[in-house]
């Protein structure tokens, strides 16, 4: 049998406190005796607890029975506790040590309509409770161990994004649940968990976004900083809980072009801080060579042309892009039409734009700085020092002509004056001066005259008439002519040069002249086309790397025939011309062209018969012969020269060369004239290449 022993307290007053000392000793006899007797101590008075594996119901209606509350043991609720204090303490405060225990064991006490229950802690949430609503510190004035239900309302943050950070702080057998109708929080637990709680919501239910900042720029970009943190920002881990997307978690930035400023909103300040500190690190003066003009780059060049240039490097640029986007030979086999044509539009882009300005003859490169020094390096080999090629040519053209005229004539009456008939006997050879008839009929008048050459003729009397009777003519002719050129160009490798020395020609095309009509002539006109008659020479040279030289030569001599200056129908022209390409050494002689023309021309009038008689068959023949042979040649000697000395040598040589033969041209010293020099090159100085004043004449 269980005996309870009690200390009864002694009396207090109403200010001064007197410790009891309650000792419960398992027995027979229960709370319920032991708070009928005269000793149990009276509601509201400090007491001290010692209970040592005193059986939990026993204990609970001790509590009851201290407190005044009606306290009920659910039959499921087992087992012994020890509740010890070292000093007496309140009965409120006695009761909250009965329920810490509880909480240890298990068990915990449910507060339904005054009546509290003692059930285990799984079973809590479902037998009542009390239930705050939307008061975050509603749970400060329940007992701390006693289970609560508390909805939470948040006003910012989504309900479903809270459960898996408030979960694990949550004891196993109590709940949280989402309401998503209203986006609130219901969790059941102890007061004083939910007090945390209370807490931790409170922290996290904040507006994801701040109020927008205006962050102006003094050195960077707007346009250009804007992108480049906001990717920085987002590869950040700028997502929800879960790593899964949410809108109200992205930073956004926006640059205002017009006051260079960049317009900010985050998910909270720390976010940001983070922005405007890298905004602070980016937004400097410009440290690199470029100075301020950042991306864009400048490049003057010394020898390139800007505009050739500058289309050889964009389509350098576009090729590496594409070469770079072509997908390889086994996913090119193994992709559809649907893939090529994906791959097709996101081909990149080539990451910078060159142009040229021709004015300056530079390019202007927009381009990060790693493909800038790239762009620089080409653009660096591809400006150097053209080597150029000096063109030494000597152009002979030769012709010979040879004629040789032979030829008697001879003419002659038979019969005597007065006869009825009389016969005519002769040859009549040739047209003009060069045909005895002709010449016997318009010489006395002065129309005809002798042809050019010996002429030898005999005249005989008819009828007191001295009539031309023979007539002999011997001629040979010999021209030659040579026309000598020495044409010297300076160019450029790979650039073509060309001279013309000649005359200008009209040529008549075309004409017009009304005669139908009765005034005669009416608006007449002729369209004229001038063409370039003379010595022309035209090559474009391409230097190798071993040192030889490709020519493409154009050489052409024409002239005007002189026996057709003044021709109705326009003059004549004769016309040589040389087209070819050739491989010459540096320095070598090439020879173009050779024999043109070798013309032979024989021509004879005679005497069927007569004229073919031995030496007598002369006198009834007329002959004639010509040769012509013509010979062009060109000649062309073709120098490198390299570097501004070898040009400096190659032009003071030249100029030397000129000055001597302007120095032996000098006129002759003469009194009656008094003009006894003519101007002549100033001398040059070897040493510093400096040239003079000209001589005056």
């Amino acid at each position: 049998m269980k005996q309870i022993n009690h200390i009864a307290p002694a009396k207090t007053s109403l200010s001064t406190s007197v410790p009891i000392i309650l000792a419960l000793v398992m027995g027979l006899a229960g709370p319920t005796t032991w708070a009928q007797s005269s000793g149990a101590p009276q509601k509201g008075e400090p007491i001290t607890l010692n209970f040592s594996n005193a059986d939990i119901e026993v204990v609970a209606r001790t509590m009851a029975a201290i407190t005044g509350r009606n306290v009920v043991v659910d039959p499921r609720v087992k087992g012994t506790i020890n509740l010890v204090s070292e000093k007496p303490v309140l009965p409120t405060v006695a009761y909250n040590q009965f329920l810490a225990v509880l909480r240890l064991q298990g068990y915990t006490v449910v507060d339904a309509a005054g009546l509290d229950k003692v059930v285990p802690e799984a079973d809590a949430k479902l037998q009542g409770g009390s239930v705050t609503l939307a008061d975050p510190v509603a749970p400060e004035r329940l007992t701390a161990n006693q289970i609560v239900t508390q909805i939470f309302k948040l006003n910012y943050e989504t309900a479903a994004n809270l459960v898996p950070v408030l979960r694990p702080l949550i004891s196993p057998n109590n709940t949280i649940n989402v309401n998503p109708g209203n986006n609130s929080l219901i969790i059941t637990d102890y007061a004083d968990n939910l007090r945390r709680m209370g807490r931790i919501i409170a922290a996290l239910d904040v507006s994801n976004a701040t109020d927008i900042e205006i962050i102006p720029l003094q050195h960077a970009i707007a346009i250009d900083l804007a992108p480049l943190v906001l990717r920085l920002m987002e590869s950040s881990g700028a997502s929800g809980p879960g790593g899964q997307a949410d809108a109200s978690f992205k930073t956004t930035l926006v640059a205002e072009p017009r006051s260079n400023a960049l317009i900010l909103r985050a998910a909270n300040p720390a976010r940001v801080a983070l922005v405007k500190s890298l905004i602070t690190k980016l937004d400097r003066p410009a440290s690199g060579a470029n100075g301020a003009a950042g991306n864009i780059y400048v490049v003057y060049l010394k020898n390139a042309d800007a505009t050739k240039l500058a289309t050889t490097l964009r389509a350098a640029v576009s090729g590496e892009a594409r070469a770079s986007a072509t997908p390889t030979a086994p996913a090119a086999a193994g992709a559809g039409a649907g893939a090529t044509s994906a791959s097709a539009s996101n081909q990149p882009t080539t990451g910078g734009q060159i142009q040229a300005d021709p004015s300056t003859n530079a390019l202007i490169i927009t381009a990060t700085e790693p493909q800038y020094r790239q762009l620089r390096a080409v653009i660096d080999k591809l400006d150097s020092r053209r080597a150029q090629v000096f063109m030494e040519s000597l152009i002979v053209e030769v012709s010979v002509d040879k004629a040789a005229e032979f030829g008697i004539q001879w003419q002659g009456a038979l019969g005597n004056a007065g006869d009825s008939v009389i016969g005519l006997l002769g040859t009549n050879f040739g047209t003009g001066g060069k045909n005895i008839i002709d010449l016997a009929l318009k010489a006395g008048s002065g129309s005809s005259v002798p042809g050019r050459g010996f002429n030898f003729g005999a005249a005989q009397e008819t009828n007191g008439v001295y009539v031309l009777g023979f007539l002999g003519r011997f001629l040979e002719e010999t021209g030659s002519g040579n026309v000598l050129s020495t044409p010297n160009l300076l160019t450029l490798d790979n650039e073509e040069a060309k001279i013309v020395v000649g005359q200008n020609v009209p040529f008549l095309t075309g004409q017009f002249t009304n005669t139908g009509a009765s005034s005669g002539s009416v608006n007449p006109f002729q369209t004229i086309e001038r063409k370039d008659v003379g010595l022309t020479l035209k090559f474009k040279p391409q230097i190798s790397e071993n040192g030889s030289i490709k020519l493409s030569v154009y050489q052409e001599v024409s002239n005007v025939l002189a026996s057709t200056v003044n021709n109705s129908s326009g003059p004549t022209t004769s016309k040589r011309t040389i087209e070819s390409n050739v491989i010459v050494e540096d320095g070598a002689i090439v020879v173009l062209g050779g024999l043109l023309q070798d013309e032979y021309v024989g021509g004879q009038e005679k005497v069927p018969g007569l004229g073919d008689v031995p030496l007598l068959g002369n006198l009834f023949k007329s002959e004639t012969r010509s040769r012509k042979k013509t010979n062009l040649m060109v000649f062309l000697r073709p120098v490198v020269v390299r570097d501004a000395a070898a040009t400096q040598r190659l032009s003071m040589d030249r100029y030397e060369q000129m000055r001597a033969g302007q120095k032996e041209a000098q006129p002759s010293s003469s009194i009656m004239v008094p003009v006894n020099e003519g101007p002549k090159l100033p001398a040059h100085d070897a040493a510093s290449g400096a040239v003079g004043a000209p001589t005056k004449p």
